[in-house]
């Protein structure tokens, strides 16, 4: 598929990048459907591994584990869209973990063939397999698997330079306006979480419902109104009626 280009314009290059963490159900269910999309449209892929909890710190944000109640109903939802899809999932058996080592593994310079083989089989190892990714032993025996060199990926994982990588790519996504995984992108336009693969097809094809005048109209970042949660809590001396 490299070389070919979208659809939607000749001029574009013909990549959809996917902005991921091996944390996020949503995001294993993205990797496994984004390759029929993307040949759909002639599009490539490229995986961008970045830390979901460095996006969360960089914009003010609680995980969904940190918000039972939204907790609780994303694990409906993404349960239900991989019952729909009819894709395995099974809970891992540390939730939150560390998913350094295996980002950082997934940064290494392999050929792509090789390195979407290695993402793909270490979504599978956290959610069908219920494996630890966060031990060395397990990436080695996840990436041994698949005919790579385990011992040796991990190694250059540690290093300095794939390490700086990794923050350098998780500034780079906060820059470009990435605020959760997963994230897909496409010619400048984002789209985010598996639910919006509808929209992202629309967009591909040449058919965005979306007219930019209009998202114009409702740029909603800078109003007054954006600031409200600051005075949440407060008395209203006059009333003396809590705001809310």
């Amino acid at each position: 598929m490299i070389g070919k280009l979208c659809a939607r314009s000749v001029s574009m290059p013909a990549v959809i990048r996917i902005y991921f963490d091996y944390e996020s159900p949503n995001a294993y269910l993205a990797w496994t459907q984004l390759p029929k999309l993307a040949e759909k449209h002639g599009c490539a892929i490229e995986a961008f591994p970045v830390l979901y909890a460095g996006l969360l710190d960089a914009h003010g944000q609680l995980g969904p584990g940190e918000v039972p109640a939204k907790g609780r109903w994303m694990t409906s939802n993404f349960l239900r869209k991989a019952m729909l899809l009819g894709l395995p999932l099974n809970p891992p058996p540390f939730f939150p973990f560390n998913p350094l080592l295996a980002l950082r593994v997934s940064l290494l310079p392999l050929e792509e063939e090789q390195r979407h083989g290695l993402i793909d089989a270490l979504f599978k190892a956290v959610w069908v397999r219920a494996l630890h990714v966060s031990e060395p032993s397990v990436v080695k025996r996840v990436a041994d698997e698949i005919g790579l060199p385990g011992s040796e990926l991990i190694e250059r994982a540690q290093g300095p330079e794939i390490k700086a990588l990794l923050r350098q790519q998780t500034d780079a996504a906060i820059s470009r306006g990435v605020f959760g995984v997963p994230s897909m992108e496409a010619e400048g336009e984002l789209f985010w979480g598996y639910d919006d693969f509808p929209y992202l097809d629309l967009f591909l094809a040449g058919n965005d419902p979306l007219n930019p005048l209009e998202r114009q109209r409702w740029r909603l970042g800078s109003r007054p109104s954006s600031v409200r949660r600051q005075f949440r809590g407060k008395t209203d001396s006059s009333t003396n009626v809590r705001e809310r």
